[in-house]
């Protein structure tokens, strides 16, 4: 007898969400100098003067997840985690213009 187990994972994102540097760092399994190169791209925008008092929300979160799964599985540089980014959000607005539509 075989048994089969789905494994599904997902993140339910606070929006009074203030993780750290290294908070985010673990929880997307990246090192600092991914999430210091997606800060200078625009890819993240925290909250703080200097890197020691960056604060990333909840939606910085969701995009560091999905930027670090670019890099993981598409092999995708800064600049191209920036526009993948970009494309998706405008797709999933356009989709939403769809919805709304029907």
């Amino acid at each position: 007898m075989t048994t089969h187990s789905t494994l599904l994972q997902g993140i339910v994102v606070e929006e009074d969400l203030h993780l750290t540097i290294t908070e985010i760092c673990q929880a997307c399994s990246i090192e600092e100098e991914h999430i210091h190169a997606w800060v200078s791209e625009g890819v993240l925008e925290p909250q703080g003067a200097t890197y020691t008092e960056w604060r990333f929300s909840g939606e910085s979160l969701r995009r560091a997840k999905i930027a670090s799964r670019l890099v993981r599985d598409l092999e995708l540089n800064t600049p191209g985690v920036a526009l993948a980014l970009d494309l998706l959000e405008e797709i999933e607005a356009l989709r939403r213009q769809l919805q709304n539509q029907a």
